[in-house]
């Protein structure tokens, strides 16, 4: 199966795991920042397509998306999917 996305999320992996970015880092940037047991507690996992994850929301049913990095692993940058 071909992934036309394979390499643009490749770069982006690159970029985001290039350092170890901080809680308190990504949160002045991004806004709210989950950790893995919180991602849990918020959302269903759906899919991984790294760097992003494919969520839906416990609570209200909105589906989106987030960045996450891997050492520390932190999700952040969730983005509601319009469609």
């Amino acid at each position: 199966m071909i992934d036309a996305t394979e390499n643009i999320r490749r770069a982006l992996m690159q970029r985001i795991n290039a350092e170890n970015t901080s809680r308190e880092s990504l949160k002045k940037r991004y806004g709210q920042v989950w950790d893995t047991e919180e991602l849990k507690t918020d959302f269903a996992v759906i899919r991984f397509a790294a760097p992003l994850v494919i969520v839906q929301n416990r609570s209200t049913g909105e589906r989106g998306s987030l960045f996450f990095q891997h050492d520390p692993r932190f999700y952040f940058s969730y983005e509601r999917d319009e469609s």
